[in-house]
């Protein structure tokens, strides 16, 4: 099979689509990241990348704190409004009818709907080029009740949407399970 040289290229599979919280003047605001993930287990952080301008990082410069809030399928057309328009120009949360607590931090707003929430302190902000990585340590995680089974998360009621870079550009659900992890590979030794 041939392969084909495309240079330097963002096509990392399949991307989690997060609303990223945080109070902008004391007032909560969201934006859509698709570029963030997991960063460290322990202590358990994340990592979200975010242009410079973006309005929400300037919140997240004053208060050091962000939330990740991971949205299911059905919440798809509010993650599109939040990553196409600046908090600057409208009240997301107004607009997406977003029901907004507060948790253990108190100043990173968390998205009800949400069927995973996490509250995050930031420990690092680097400037990358044209975005800020933004690391921060999760304090608390929040799940709905209704997406949990025998008490632990169920990515099958969690509905995840993810998001497909250029030139796709869309938002997906996660596919069918392929093979269980950590047995798989046993069959090759």
């Amino acid at each position: 099979m041939g392969k084909i040289q495309m240079g330097p290229q963002t096509l990392v599979y399949p991307m989690p689509a997060m609303l990223v919280g945080a109070n902008v003047d004391g007032k909560p605001n969201f934006m859509a990241v698709g570029w963030g993930g997991i960063a460290c287990g322990e202590p358990p952080m994340l990592s979200v990348a975010i242009r410079h301008q973006r309005y929400t990082l300037k919140g997240i410069r004053q208060n050091m704190t962000f939330s990740a809030n991971i949205p299911s399928v059905d919440q798809t057309k509010e993650v599109d409004y939040c990553g196409i328009v600046s908090g600057s120009k409208a009240s997301k949360a107004e607009i997406c009818h977003f029901k907004v607590f507060y948790g253990k931090l108190g100043n990173a707003p968390l998205i009800e709907q949400c069927p995973v929430n996490l509250e995050c302190r930031v420990v690092h902000i680097m400037d990358l080029g044209s975005h800020s990585l933004v690391i921060g340590r999760i304090e608390e995680t929040h799940v709905s009740e209704d997406c949990l089974t025998a008490g632990k998360p169920d990515v099958t009621k969690i509905k995840p949407l993810t998001y497909v870079t250029s030139p796709a550009a869309r938002y997906q659900a996660l596919g069918e399970p392929v093979a269980k992890a950590f047995s798989i590979g046993k069959e090759l030794a």
